[in-house]
């Protein structure tokens, strides 16, 4: 723990996914209501491993889209956000990448909230290396860093990032992780609350037990 009774959480999220963006207000606020350090790490979906390729989706698997993107929308407009369906299936690792990049630079709000904002409004290509170049030089860092970044250290890093999450048993996201323990969805972050304030509470008596 980076302070006293602080709780270092992890947040896996992927720019693509329209659950990771209309959850991502309420897991930031944590950080406002709870003593927790978020540590945000990519975890970059592969789409066809749980959806199928777009020409062999059976009709089920598109119900299942379809279902997604009218679920995710209504709870963007709630959010007063725009969340426009994604005009093809994207990889989105040059934005996962890019993740890290804007970590080392000290400009990670800043490109968290324009990367989402972005993409689903239609602006933003997050698989094109060029326009995310433009990106990271609109945040007044280097998009030629950037492009060099995204074809060796961080791509490196950026697999070692999902080997890791996989390892403990991620697979989707938002998945917050407390003390190896996960929870995956933002319908769950009740879960996640009750966790944390377990958390602080045990803290707390352990405190108490050694000033006894």
């Amino acid at each position: 723990m980076s302070a006293p009774d602080q709780i270092s959480m992890v947040v896996y999220t992927d720019y693509k996914s329209p659950y990771a963006f209309v959850a991502d207000r309420a897991i930031s606020a944590l950080a406002v209501q709870y003593p927790v350090d978020l540590i945000w790490q990519p975890y970059t979906l592969r789409i066809a491993e749980f959806l199928g390729n777009v020409e062999g989706r059976s009709p089920h698997a598109w119900r299942r889209v379809r279902y997604s993107y009218m679920d995710a929308r209504r709870l963007a407009n709630r959010q007063g956000l725009t969340l426009k369906g994604p005009r093809r299936v994207y990889s989105a690792e040059l934005s996962s990448i890019g993740m890290l990049f804007a970590q080392d630079r000290g400009v990670f709000e800043a490109y968290h909230a324009s990367t989402f904002e972005r993409f689903w409004n239609h602006d933003l290509d997050i698989d094109s290396l060029e326009e995310m170049s433009r990106h990271i030089d609109a945040l007044g860092q280097s998009g030629a860093d950037f492009e060099r970044f995204a074809q060796a250290e961080g791509a490196q890093r950026h697999r070692q990032i999902i080997e890791h999450a996989e390892s403990i048993g991620v697979f989707g996201v938002p998945t917050m992780v407390i003390e190896d323990e996960l929870f995956w969805g933002g319908d769950r972050l009740w879960m996640v609350r009750e966790a944390l304030e377990n958390s602080l509470l045990e803290a707390s008596r352990e405190r108490r037990h050694r000033t006894g």
